[in-house]
């Protein structure tokens, strides 16, 4: 039984659709062991204690130093025993402590197709503006793998989503979430989850 620990900062609508998953089936071998959330009042630990799911808040504000943070973040998760960490809307960058602890074992969902409007400064809404702006025709959702640069670990999963005239950035956002984020997150987990994903010279090989 894979155990998850799903970092959240806000409503944690990604988180639903993974406890969702679990509990209609469609994950399978695995659990949300804990959820933590840099933010106290993230709508997100709401969804962990409806579900029964120990959730925590870890904000960088308790602690003197940067590094002291991302130590008691490191250690939140080791003692809860996870073995895949899932970053569903977290806005605080992962540091190369938890990374190197966990290779290829954490993943995160990043609402565009990768290499496409992400990187430093894409996220959020400022993606979904950021593809506005540009006039691009299609969008979607990626999940990958996260190493030691932005948006830059090896891809597991994407969906397309079409780009709609007279879409707005919270429009497009919702489309995407419904249509992508909350369809391959899940997906990607699964795999996981049931040994289908191999990692070979920085590309993922899923077997089905």
């Amino acid at each position: 039984m894979l155990k998850l620990g799903v970092l959240v900062s806000g409503g944690g609508t990604n988180l639903q659709a993974i406890l969702d998953a679990i509990d209609n089936g469609n994950i399978t071998n695995a659990k949300v062991e804990v959820v933590i959330s840099n933010n106290r009042g993230a709508y997100a630990l709401e969804r962990a204690k409806n579900h029964g799911v120990r959730g925590i808040c870890i904000s960088p504000k308790q602690y003197g130093s940067r590094e002291e943070f991302h130590k008691a973040l490191l250690s939140e998760l080791q003692a809860a025993g996870v073995d895949l960490v899932v970053l569903a809307g977290y806005l605080v960058a992962i540091p190369s402590m938890i990374v190197e602890a966990y290779p290829n074992r954490i993943i995160n969902i990043h609402p565009s197709l990768i290499p496409s409007f992400c990187g430093v400064g894409y996220y959020g809404l400022r993606v979904h503006e950021g593809v506005l702006g540009r006039g691009v025709k299609v969008t979607g959702a990626t999940v990958h793998f996260v190493d030691a640069g932005t948006d830059t670990g090896p891809i597991i999963l994407q969906k397309a989503v079409e780009v709609q005239q007279g879409d707005t950035p919270e429009i497009l956002q919702k489309r995407v979430m419904e249509q992508a984020e909350w369809k391959i997150l899940p997906r990607a987990i699964d795999l996981i989850a049931n040994d289908k994903v191999t990692v070979t010279d920085g590309k993922v090989f899923v077997t089905e």
